[in-house]
């Protein structure tokens, strides 16, 4: 299945917050059971989000018009984090997540940031593997407050 997607970023004009916080929470949750502690995406609000789109660089994905995707973006001191990178359940498998890291990986350059971090729980394998194949290393493995056991693996992409 061909898909026309177009990425661009979350600007001060954005006002479709309802829309964005349902995608991420219904991309998220495949996780619920799965993972522990549960996902942060459980704590969004609509004012949250309308906050991280205004504290860090916010994309979005869309089709015909629909929102499919997001993902946002944070610079750190040696990285530019990448954090709710969410896909449409009936979309995933089309790019779009592959076309959010390159965008990420040109705000980077942009930035004079040299690799690309995330964090993805220690329980999706399948995600650590997909990060993989983009180019991610596994760089360390961390717990949440009041864990003792690893709930979550840090991994990097070095940028040239």
């Amino acid at each position: 299945m061909t898909m026309d997607v177009t990425i661009s970023r979350i600007d001060e004009s954005f006002s479709r917050y309802e829309e964005l916080l349902a995608l991420i929470m219904g991309s998220f949750a495949y996780m619920d059971g799965v993972i522990d502690p549960p996902s942060s995406a459980h704590r969004l609000t609509l004012a949250s989000l309308k906050d991280k789109a205004r504290d860090e660089i916010g994309l979005m994905a869309e089709v015909e018009g629909r929102l499919v995707g997001c993902a946002f973006l944070r610079p750190e001191p040696d990285f530019l984090y990448v954090g709710k990178l969410a896909v449409a359940p009936e979309t995933q498998g089309s790019g779009i997540g592959g076309r959010f890291l390159a965008e990420a990986e040109a705000i980077a350059h942009e930035l004079g940031k040299p690799a690309l971090r995330l964090e993805t729980r220690i329980e999706l394998t399948g995600n650590h593997r997909r990060f993989g194949a983009w180019g991610f290393v596994r760089t360390a493995e961390k717990s949440h407050a009041g864990y003792e056991r690893p709930t979550y693996i840090e991994m990097q992409k070095r940028l040239s």
